[in-house]
């Protein structure tokens, strides 16, 4: 299935204008030699949007924003700025979508999930390739008797069209609310699903929920073309900056579908403690528990402001030409013998996927080196990227499937957490690298030096080096710390 908005918006064309930025807005990572490759896990703040930010507070007072005294107007007036921001920056008409603001994206999904109407017969179908915030809506929906389901993904971790196909057909002949939830991009991999599965499901009755924690960082969304019932994100995986606000994008036809299970501070119109009744607001306050972060959400309309000046289309050409740098380099790097040092988990291109590859990296004896290891090396030559499973099991167990097996075992016959933690972090788990805004072509060649360093080394002579790094002081200075599991037997 081919994505009309991806192909019309990611032609791999690295920008010079972009690359110039980073002098400009993130000159404190070539200041600090540092090299940034967690852009997943959280984009880079520019300097010019902090600095925006502290010369507004500083020059204005703002107060609460429910009151009507100058200073609460005044906090009120930019908060529903940044509300209309956010609606236009994703081209939501708001006549038919209304901007929740909330903790972040995993507080958008608490939303979606316990004010959604699963009943007995209901259905929550979702792909295993998810967020650990959307596995969890499977909760609420088998607290209330709705069955759960899961669609794998190929090898390659896409979409299988088929399955996922019959499985919507299977839900169209169930008339109980049913939902389905997939992530525009996958956290782990950087596959991007494609997203006219929201029509497609919708067809067929049911509702759609779309993660785009980790696609709307480098790639536009259009939801007047696409149109999903709900939509999340953080905003600090944009622009870095502030931390502690997301966004839950919901069509208001849904305000006649949703059930909220409590209402408190701020959510509603009439409250009585003797008659026991209680009205609930019909706009976006019905949801925003208590207090927004009325002085935060300023720095979000700044934030997408910086974005729309760069342009996300360039953004998304731009991720997409290094992402295709980043692919091909990492498949040049063999040993003597001409085996691989690295294996991509997921496609081995840059089509159709966001900035976020995921390897294994393997020693000269064909053993895959433990992910934390390779992070915990990482650490000492100053690179940033990151190990373990990114809170997506799903692609964890599709491609280690003998692996899970030993941790759900585990859980099943000791019931010991940590001890299924330890397991899987040592045979289940890979290395994540994410591009951004901020990434330079330096970068990816520091990242590919430092693989290098690997070739013709078994897995014992890299833990000798990792211990050789932490025993003179270098991993301390970094707060991490030095363990040790036996190596993991694999083949290319």
């Amino acid at each position: 299935m081919t994505d009309r908005l991806d192909e019309h918006s990611c032609v791999g064309q690295k920008s010079a204008a972009i690359f110039a930025l980073r002098a400009k807005e993130f000159a404190r990572l070539d200041r600090d030699n540092h090299t940034y490759l967690d852009y997943t896990g959280g984009m880079l703040y520019p300097e010019s949007l902090v600095k925006a930010h502290a010369e507004l507070m500083i020059n204005n007072t703002y107060g609460n924003p429910h009151s009507n005294n100058p200073t609460s107007l005044a906090a009120t007036a930019l908060c529903d700025k940044a509300r209309a921001d956010v609606l236009s920056f994703f081209n939501a008409d708001p006549e038919e979508y209304v901007c929740i603001f909330t903790s972040n994206a995993s507080g958008a999904l608490r939303i979606v999930g316990e004010s959604f109407p699963f009943t007995a017969g209901g259905e929550y179908l979702l792909l295993m390739d998810n967020h650990n915030s959307v596995n969890g809506i499977r909760e609420f929906a088998r607290a209330r008797g709705a069955s759960v389901s899961y669609a794998k993904t190929t090898s390659k971790l896409r979409i299988d069209d088929d399955l996922l196909e019959s499985m919507l057909q299977k839900g169209e002949r169930n008339t109980a609310p049913k939902l389905f939830a997939f992530p525009a991009q996958s956290n782990f991999s950087g596959v991007k699903h494609s997203l006219e599965w929201i029509e497609r499901a919708q067809e067929r009755g049911w509702y759609t929920l779309l993660d785009a924690a980790a696609y709307v960082p480098t790639t536009p969304l259009d939801l007047s073309v696409h149109k999903p019932d709900f939509v999340t994100m953080s905003f600090y995986k944009i622009f870095g900056y502030p931390t502690g606000i997301g966004a839950l994008l919901m069509r208001k036809k849904m305000f006649g579908v949703m059930q909220r299970p409590w209402f408190a501070g701020g959510t509603i119109k009439f409250v009585s403690t003797s008659s026991d009744q209680h009205v609930l607001a019909t706009d976006h306050e019905a949801f925003e528990d208590g207090t927004i972060n009325y002085l935060g959400l300023p720095a979000v309309s700044l934030g997408l402001a910086f974005m729309k000046q760069i342009g996300m289309k360039r953004i998304c050409s731009h991720i997409q030409g290094l992402t295709r740098d980043l692919i091909n380099g990492l498949q040049t790097l063999r040993h003597s013998s001409g085996r691989k040092i690295v294996r991509i988990l997921g496609p081995n291109s840059a089509y159709r996927r966001g900035g976020t590859v995921t390897i294994d990296v393997f020693g000269a004896d064909e053993v895959i080196i433990q992910p934390g290891v390779v992070e915990r090396l990482a650490n000492v030559a100053r690179i940033s990227i990151r190990s373990g499973c990114f809170c997506n099991p799903g692609d964890s167990e599709m491609l280690f499937p003998e692996a899970w097996k030993d941790i759900r075992r585990i859980i099943t016959d000791t019931g010991d957490a940590l001890k299924a933690r330890e397991q899987g972090l040592n045979v289940a788990a890979a290395v994540r690298i994410s591009l951004g805004i901020a990434t330079s072509e330096g970068d990816i060649l520091n990242l590919l030096a430092f693989l290098t360093q690997f070739k013709d080394r078994a897995v014992k002579d890299v833990e000798a080096m990792e211990e050789a790094a932490y025993g003179n002081g270098k991993g301390a200075e970094l707060g991490t710390s030095c363990t040790y599991s036996p190596p993991v037997k694999s083949s290319l």
